[in-house]
């Protein structure tokens, strides 16, 4: 199949690899004029417009839209919906807003141009692992695409099959689903990326406990002086907490056991502060992730006006004195 793609920085630009790796023909256009030249030497043709990008198409055509959330995307899509004809579809694989798909999906539908939200998750290893992806939108058109979802997605692979009750969508398996309407995909992707936000979390307060074993404040005879790094890599093999954040943890302790290049600020992209709106909006308890989102916050400050007040309030009730500085 053909497809363009627009925006082709980490993660655009793999996907267009992986597809044209899968046989698949890439149109491609980025405000920067040498990622698309890049892409057009290894097989790409490499357009200077949305509407260049229009014209190198054939009908029905599929654009995939993979840039920033917010304006970024809006623009873009708002763009190409006045260039597209009716039975084209345009895909937001970005990390939009579920709300914001729902509101374009039907200003499109108005035009004959269909719609599909895709929350792409995978990273910059996308490209040799594949990439999960959760569709939202028309069914008829996700049924269209199946070719270019099926190239992307990561395959069955070795993971052990699940024990699936007959009639299942086998889509799953193979590391996509059609999760619904418009919105459905990015908002299965922005729980996921909630969820993200609190297993990271517990294994950096988890390693945290474990490195601080050896505080000067404990009993001589409790501290223990502990390897990180041998102890995350023998979690990675047969412990019910093995996953890829902690492959991606591994490495990164044995690369630097100190972690010396990294400050421990943390950012966060959106999602997870949606996702506890979202929690908000259900009466949903979401504990864990509320607390890993604020401990992002937390985590880019030194120390806040409330945490001043809670030592003048510990000090007004038991005279406690804070630490002396280390």
């Amino acid at each position: 199949m053909q497809l363009g793609v627009i925006g082709l920085g980490r993660m655009g630009g793999n996907i267009a690899r992986r597809l044209m790796l899968g046989g698949h023909g890439c149109v491609v256009f980025d405000r920067d004029a040498q990622a698309v030249d890049d892409l057009a030497k290894a097989g790409a043709k490499g357009v200077r417009s949305l509407d260049a990008m229009v014209q190198a198409l054939e009908a029905p055509r599929a654009v995939w839209v993979m840039l920033p959330a917010g304006d970024p995307t809006e623009e873009t899509i708002m763009a190409l919906g006045e260039l597209l004809a009716r039975g084209d579809t345009i895909i937001d694989g970005g990390n939009s807003f579920y709300k914001d798909d729902i509101r374009r999906a039907k200003a499109l539908e108005r035009r004959g141009v269909s719609y599909l939200d895709i929350g792409t998750s995978g990273g910059v290893l996308g490209l040799e692992r594949g990439y999960c992806l959760m569709v939202g939108g028309d069914a008829a058109a996700v049924e269209r695409l199946d070719p270019i979802l099926r190239t992307l997605a990561p395959g069955a692979g070795t993971i052990p099959r699940t024990r699936r009750p007959e009639g299942a969508d086998p889509r799953a398996v193979e590391g996509y689903i059609h999760a619904g309407p418009a919105g459905a995909g990015h908002f299965v992707k922005m729980v996921h990326n909630g969820i993200e936000y609190g297993l990271m979390q517990a294994y950096a307060e988890g390693l945290d406990i474990l490195r601080s074993k050896n505080s000067s404040d404990l009993a001589a005879d409790q501290r223990f002086d502990l390897n990180l790094a041998d102890i995350v890599e023998v979690w990675r093999r047969g412990s019910v907490i093995s996953s890829w954040l902690l492959d991606l943890a591994s490495q990164a302790l044995a690369d630097d056991g100190k972690l010396e290049k990294y400050t421990g600020e943390v950012s966060d992209s959106g999602e997870g502060r949606w996702t506890i709106e979202a929690a908000i909006e259900e009466a949903v308890p979401a504990d864990v992730l509320s607390a890993a989102l604020f401990a992002r916050f937390r985590s880019r400050k030194d120390h806040t006006f409330g945490e001043k007040l809670l030592s003048a309030m510990r000090f007004g009730f038991g005279g406690h004195l804070e630490p002396a500085a280390k």
